[in-house]
């Protein structure tokens, strides 16, 4: 058998390699494939089978062995490369059970669109060519054999096997193939264990072995119908036959039909038992039967069984609304009909879902999951067909930057945004070629035409827009923005009139400003800003909306805070109803809204807002909002003031200091009492952060300034913690301040040492010195002056000798020598004569001078 090179021809019927008494055997049936085995093929690849052919030729050791009823040797062991697992490709005929080689590949699995599902591929080895293609079913029966054959039922009468020499490749795609359709790895055949489970599952369900024997659509039968519909949903096998058995063509038809008969009889029983059938189908979540039940033939009458709910005491009207009442309006005439029928269908079935078929709670989300797949694909399908559409766009945003078009601007905007909403469901690569394609044909000017107007329906559609826009691309709205600069004025800049918008917004709520002022944060993020080696996106705009836009975001803020609003509303008293009063609830709310827009810039725009905030007195401004007799607005001030302190830096801290900027917050306090809430938590937390942190300047600013206000505060610890760090701070300071006079009296005296040792020695050297006579006299006199200073002064006073200086009062160090008191001055820490020597000394002035050498 070993070393053999003659080739045969190998027929298969049965199983390969056991010709005798095989031949005979009956055909498996068309469903049985896996009762067949595989051969294991040790030699080279022959070649491909000619026209007609049903035998095909391997090797001639296979031939010897197959004829003495021998088994064929292993084949050798296939490697595997980047693309798959090298494998010899099958092909069965059922009809003559001829195994039939086709080629060498490369096998694996992936999601083949076009099949829309999990499928294996096998590339050819010789030119990288699709030799087979084959979507992985649910209910395909797979069977592996020895670790490395794999075959299944292609067709009816057609099958196919792989044929792996690599147990791990073997196992890799059997992997795959057992966790699509929900088994086990460890079996070795798909089909057995659902058998099994079936068989499990028959003793539960009895009763679905009357689904064989499906009543035929009658009305007698509707009940019995109704009856089977709700049983087979026992199970998971009751299901899948419920299927199979509602996908026979014509089926779901007859039912329907059963609808007019029913009502023209007037029987209300026989409508209530369809309107439970088809709610099953819909829980069936078969995507083949939805697509039955929403055809254009099908869909009304499904409709109408829907409105005859038994809970129901009169049914509901949903065909007379979908159509009479809802119309279709084109502002675009379509022309492509299949487009058209798509719309239709996507509106009815949106209204089954939203209408006929409510979800009652969260945990039934998944029970229609099918028929919103359904609505997915069918939204991607029609923003396809409308992007592909070279003048359908075109002539939307024509017409709509075209203002001579008015009675067309309410059409025109709402379908703009109903068209940006179906965009939601695509893939984000798919999202940004829309954009480019919408940003291409020049929707952002048409947007701000939009905005600009009086109709306020037409301004909430286009903020609708814009906000689908900055949420899929704002970097694209950004540069939008940022080259209107260049040629057009400052009042009428896009990114102006969305803040004039937010500012007069009419809503007692605020609503639309809210949502404005969402976008205007995504926008200023720059956690989302491009960097690229050609352009800094952020210093770019932010640059550009400190310069353009600030401005007008603040003139609210500035307006309510200036010093004659101040002073009118303390002469005259504040008017809750006046728009421009502090206390008025929608200026209240308008700034909030603008401290929450500032306090976001306070922490991620550190250089720009502090420039800001420092040269427009922002801060100050701000802490006027304290006096707002809305708790939310004090809140709102408090959270900004909160994070600037949070940055940590002392040009902040100074300004605090300086304009005594705490006393509101420290009113706020005092005036809420011992009220536990919000606003006291609030304060609370941030003189807690300044212990915490233990910012020098804000403590000693808030103990020296406030410490008697806020010394009854006993049921938290902060204020008690605060003095300690002020106090452990002074108390280093002082001991910091003793420590630099005695060490700088220490160098000073060590110095004059080094002086009067040098001048001792050169007296015993006999060296010639200059007079000395002016200088000690200046140094004695100023030491006298220094003693007799010593007790009016507390710091000590510099004395100077020659060019140096040093203290005249004692350092700690120096009262510790030996020999030193208290009343005696530096020159007793230098061994002088005694007074009486002094004097006869100088009664008789010495011949020569010594000179000192500085």
């Amino acid at each position: 058998m070993e070393g053999e090179e003659n080739e045969m021809e190998v027929r298969h019927r049965g199983t390969p390699g056991n010709p005798p008494g095989l031949r005979s055997c009956p055909s498996p049936s068309s469903h049985s494939l896996n009762g067949c085995d595989f051969p294991n093929l040790s030699s080279p690849a022959p070649a491909p089978l000619q026209s007609g052919q049903q035998q095909v030729p391997l090797t001639r050791k296979a031939e010897s062995h197959a004829k003495s009823g021998a088994e064929v040797n292993t084949p050798e062991v296939v490697t595997e490369n980047r693309h798959g697992h090298r494998v010899k490709l099958y092909s069965l005929d059922k009809e003559d059970q001829l195994w039939s080689y086709l080629d060498i590949g490369y096998v694996y699995s992936t999601y083949v669109e076009h099949l829309q599902g999990l499928s294996l591929i096998v590339q050819s080895e010789s030119d990288g060519s699709l030799i087979l293609e084959s979507k992985i079913h649910p209910k395909t029966p797979y069977k592996r054999k020895r670790g490395v054959l794999i075959s299944w039922s292609e067709a009816e009468n057609h099958g196919m096997a792989l044929s792996f020499q690599d147990k791990a490749g073997c196992q890799e795609i059997w992997q795959d193939i057992c966790s699509f359709q929900g088994t086990e790895p460890s079996v070795d055949s798909t089909q057995d264990l659902l058998d099994n489970s079936e068989e499990q599952e028959c003793d539960k369900m009895s009763e679905t072995g009357h689904l064989v024997n499906f009543p035929n659509c009658q009305l007698n039968n509707l009940k019995e119908i109704a009856n089977l519909v709700t049983m087979a949903f026992d199970s998971s096998t009751g299901r899948e036959r419920l299927a199979r058995i509602l996908g026979k063509k014509g089926y779901i038809q007859k039912l329907l039909q059963m609808l007019h008969i029913c009502e023209t009889l007037g029987d209300i029983e026989g409508l209530h038992q369809l309107h439970r059938i088809i709610k099953r189908i819909f829980s069936l979540n078969k995507i083949f039967l939805l697509e039955t039940l929403f055809s254009d033939e099908c869909i009304m009458d499904v409709v109408g069984c829907l409105e005859y709910d038994p809970a129901l005491t009169q049914p509901k009207r949903h065909r007379e609304f979908l159509t009479q009442h809802a119309k279709f309006k084109e502002v675009v005439p379509i022309t492509n009909c299949e487009l058209s029928q798509k719309i239709h269908q996507t509106y009815k079935v949106q209204y089954v879902l939203d209408i006929l078929l409510p979800t009652r709670s969260v945990f039934e989300e998944h029970r229609f999951s099918t028929l919103k797949t359904f609505i997915f694909f069918n939204k991607v399908e029609i923003i396809h067909m409308l992007q592909t559409d070279n003048n359908f766009l075109p002539q939307v945003l024509a017409q709509l930057k075209d203002k001579t078009t008015d009675d067309k601007w309410h059409e025109l905007i709402y379908f703009l945004k109903e068209f940006c909403s179906f965009s939601r469901v695509l893939q984000p690569q798919s999202k940004n070629e829309l954009l480019k394609t919408l940003i291409k044909l020049e929707i952002l000017p048409a947007l701000k035409i939009a905005m600009s107007l009086d109709d306020l329906q037409v301004k909430s559609a286009a903020t609708d827009i814009f906000a689908y826009l900055v949420e899929d691309s704002p970097s694209a709205i950004r540069e939008f923005i940022m080259k209107e600069d260049s040629w057009n004025e400052e009042c009428n800049l896009f990114i102006n009139l969305v803040i004039k918008q937010m500012i007069y917004d009419t809503d007692q709520e605020l609503g639309n400003a809210l949502n404005l002022m969402g976008l205007l944060r995504s926008l200023l993020d720059p956690n989302n800003m491009l960097v690229t080696h050609n352009k800094y996106e952020k210093y770019e705009f932010l640059h550009y909306f400190y310069k353009y836009c600030m401005h007008n975001l603040i003139a609210p803020l500035l307006a309510n805070t200036s010093k004659d609003r101040c002073e009118k509303d303390d002469i005259l008293g504040t008017d809750k109803n006046s728009k421009n009063s502090l206390n008025n609830y929608q200026t209240a709310q308008l700034l909030n809204l603008i401290l929450e827009l500032l306090t976001f810039c306070v922490q991620h725009h550190t250089h720009y807002i502090k420039n800001y905030i420092l040269n427009k007195d922002l801060l100050r401004r701000i802490m006027i909002l304290m006096n707002s007799k809305h708790t939310f607005l004090i809140l709102g001030a408090l959270r900004f003031m909160r994070s600037v302190i949070g940055i940590k830096d002392e040009l902040y801290n100074r300004d605090i200091i300086k304009g005594n900027l705490l006393q509101p917050v420290v009113n706020a306090l005092l005036d809420n009492g011992t009220r536990y809430n919000m606003l006291n938590s609030a304060i609370l937390e941030l003189f807690e952060y300044i212990r915490v942190e233990n910012i020098k300047s804000l403590v000693t600013y808030i103990v020296e300034k406030f410490c008697k206000a806020l010394e009854w505060i006993e049921y938290v610890q902060t204020f008690k913690g605060l003095k300690m760090n002020y106090e452990q701070e002074k108390d280093g300071q002082n001991q910091t301040e003793k420590n630099l006079n005695s060490e700088l009296y220490n160098k000073i005296f060590h110095r004059c040492a080094r002086v009067l040792e040098k001048e001792e020695i050169c007296h015993k050297e006999n060296i010639v010195m200059q007079p000395l006579e002016n200088d000690f006299q200046v140094h004695y006199m100023e030491t006298k002056k220094s003693k007799e200073k010593k007790n009016k002064a507390d710091l000590p006073e510099i004395t100077t000798f020659g060019g140096y200086k040093f203290p005249s009062s004692h350092s700690v160090s120096a009262t510790n020598r030996p020999g030193s008191t208290t009343d005696s001055n530096i020159m007793g820490l230098v061994d002088y004569l005694e007074d009486d020597e002094e004097e006869k000394h100088a009664e008789t002035p010495p011949k020569k001078r010594r000179h000192l050498n500085p």
